[in-house]
Parts: C-alpha cells; structure tokens; sequence
C-alpha cells in the first residue's frame, strides 16, 4: 500500500496555527484519512522556504505526497507542483507575489509568531525566479473568492484557467466557509 503525505503551505506572515491548516488536520483526523499532514513555519526567506519544503519532500521519496496552499503558500505549492509533478489545491493563490509584496519592504512582524524580520529586494528577485509560467493543468484544483481583499482573484482565475477553478463570489482572502469545501478538495486529491 502506497503511503501518502500532505504538504499544507501558509501564507505570507502566518503559521501552522492558521485557522485553514487548522480545519485542514482536523478535517484528515475526524474523517480518519491515512496521510501524514506536514505543515511546517515557512522561513520568511522565499529561497530558503522553497528548500526548507523540498526538504520535507525529499525526506519521504517513498511516500504519494499532494500539496495544500493558501495565498504565497499557493504560489510556492505551484512551483513545487511543476517541479515534482504533485497534485496541488490552491486558495486564494498569490499569482505575482514579487510585485504585491514590495509595498511589504523592511521590518515584518509574524503576527502568529512575532518574529521580527527584514523582507528585502532580493526575495523580490527570488520569488520571481520561483515563477512557474507553463503549468499542467491536470495537477490543480483552484478556488478563489471574488471578495478577496489581498489578492486580486481575476489573476489566479486567469493563470489557472484550464485547471479545476472554483469561484464564489463574495467572501474573502481568508476564504469563508473554507471549512465546507474540505470533502471537494479531497476527492480531487484522491483522499477518502
């Protein structure tokens, strides 16, 4: 029997203690799904985040893993889902993070955590590296809510097209109701 692993990735300035990867475990727990959920504190360093995650892959060759992320975790999951060829679900996925997040340049608090730190204009340049231009569209399941206050939806819709796309209108970036589209994200994982 093929063992499976979830990799759940955050957005900018969150944590494993975000209400998403919350709902997430407990979701995998109550429905007794075998997987092992990863949900590690990203490095606030794109470079060094994006190697933290293939580190975690990598840890498990043996292991089916799939991908969970929300917001810049969303834009990570889509570079590792090229590059490792994963099934991934995406909600409310940054799309151009290294143009959002200049208006974040210099001190940064995590507000779950509260650490302090620098964003600079060198992970501009490495988020824009991690771009991934062509994507399979066989490998995403895409919700976004139109009342996204954060990210501009029409770009996720846009790039992710051709892939699973889910809008609803209203809401918000931290995706309302999330809660609700749990059992949907897990058929298209393949998770019951």
């Amino acid at each position: 029997m093929i063992k499976k692993s979830m990799l759940y990735i955050h957005g900018f300035n969150s944590s494993p203690l975000s209400t998403k990867a919350q709902l997430t475990k407990q979701y995998l727990q109550d429905q007794q799904i075998a997987i092992d959920f990863h949900c590690p504190q990203l490095r606030n360093n794109p470079k060094q985040a994006i190697e933290q995650l293939e580190q975690i892959l990598q840890s498990k060759p043996d292991h089916q893993w799939c991908l969970m992320g929300s917001s810049l975790g969303g834009y990570f999951s889509t570079y590792l889902a090229e590059k490792y060829q994963l099934k991934a679900v995406l909600i409310n996925p940054a799309v151009r993070p290294f143009e959002l997040l200049v208006d974040y340049l210099g001190e940064q608090e995590n507000p779950y955590t509260h650490e302090v730190y620098q964003v600079t204009e060198q992970h501009m340049i490495d988020l824009k590296m991690q771009s991934q231009e062509k994507i399979s569209k066989k490998h995403y399941m895409v919700m976004v809510q139109t009342g996204d206050e954060v990210l501009d939806y029409q770009q996720a819709v846009e790039k992710y097209q051709h892939c699973q796309l889910i809008v609803q209108a209203g809401g918000d970036h931290s995706f309302i109701n999330y809660h609700r589209m749990l059992p949907a994200i897990m058929t298209f994982l393949e998770l019951h």
